[in-house]
């Protein structure tokens, strides 16, 4: 078994590579919940369905987010009659929203819709969220406190932050499959995607025992940076390092994971920085733009995780 721990369209990039490479029942992606959010009445929950979308091959390719053949008449009509379209929500998507806050309201958890939908999808790799229970990440900024898609997508990204909270993540518990797989001795390796640090990994390591359960796996836990060469490939990763007093470094995220990392992986772009690098690092061509990228990148990343395996 081999744990991804992702969140949106850069874990969802290698997650769908290590899909390619590994039998579909040695792999489980462990997805973020705390961009969850209700919106226009429909439970929404962007991090698992970028990656559900993406294993399944219906990513729109082109934004990053949503279906691919999307339409767009649901949110047309939505603006003729003065709604809300500041999150837009194509009128495949829109579906997937339904069904999922349907069965949410009858009494299903998040994570036995999710398998299901996968297993509706076509999808082998099991995809779980990090927990059942509600949280939500929110963002003390120069405009006071957001709900993050608030800060996301409505002001992207704009607001200056200066501190992040996981509401919930307190009194949450983490889902029992993943604490599982971690206690296993067979586990493999853990692998932490390039994600955003605050606003995808650290949501699912803010669960009581998770970080824990981490340090005391078998297995090595190996990260891929999200930043190259001084720039986030997507998202507002360096533009939230700086403003929280962090160098936006492959180093500095990885000082970020000291206590867990065994290994990381960097851009051939940031050589200069394995020398500040606590952890075995491995070079390599971390820009997936390409599906042969993914693929590569993912077996860089298991070829590391074996070598640190015999070592351990």
């Amino acid at each position: 078994m081999i744990i991804a721990l992702s969140g949106g369209v850069g874990g969802a990039k290698l997650a769908l590579g290590l899909s390619r490479i590994l039998p579909p029942e040695d792999l489980m992606v462990v997805v973020n919940t705390g961009d969850d959010f209700e919106h226009l009445g429909l439970s929404i929950s962007p991090d698992i369905d970028t990656v559900t979308y993406t294993l399944a091959g219906l990513a729109n390719r082109e934004l990053g987010w949503g279906r691919q053949d999307e339409t767009w008449s649901f949110m047309e009509t939505m603006e003729s009659l003065g709604g809300e379209t500041w999150f837009r929500l194509g009128d495949r998507d829109v579906a997937l929203h339904v069904v999922r806050t349907r069965r949410l309201r009858a009494g299903e958890s998040l994570s036995a819709v999710t398998a299901d939908l996968c297993k509706r999808l076509g999808i082998g790799p099991r995809v779980i969220p990090m927990t059942d229970d509600r949280v939500r990440t929110r963002l003390r900024t120069d405009a006071g406190w957001l709900d993050f898609q608030d800060y996301f997508v409505n002001r992207r990204c704009e607001p200056v932050v200066s501190e992040l909270a996981f509401e919930g993540a307190a009194q949450a518990t983490p889902h029992p499959a993943f604490m599982a797989a971690l206690a296993d001795p067979a586990l493999r390796a853990v692998v932490i995607c390039p994600s955003n640090p605050f606003i995808s990994v650290e949501p699912i390591l803010a669960i009581p025992g998770v970080r824990a359960a981490m340090v005391a796996c078998a297995a090595p836990i190996i990260a891929v940076s999200p930043i190259i060469a001084g720039r986030a490939v997507k998202g507002p990763t360096a533009k939230m390092m700086t403003e929280l007093g962090l160098d936006p470094s492959a180093g500095s995220v990885a000082h970020r994971y000291a206590d867990l990392l065994d290994g990381y992986v960097i851009d051939h772009a940031d050589m200069a920085e394995v020398v500040s690098i606590d952890a075995r690092v491995t070079l390599a061509q971390t820009m997936m733009t390409t599906l042969e990228d993914r693929e590569a990148l993912a077996r860089t990343v298991l070829d590391a995780a074996a070598v640190l395996r015999r070592r351990k």
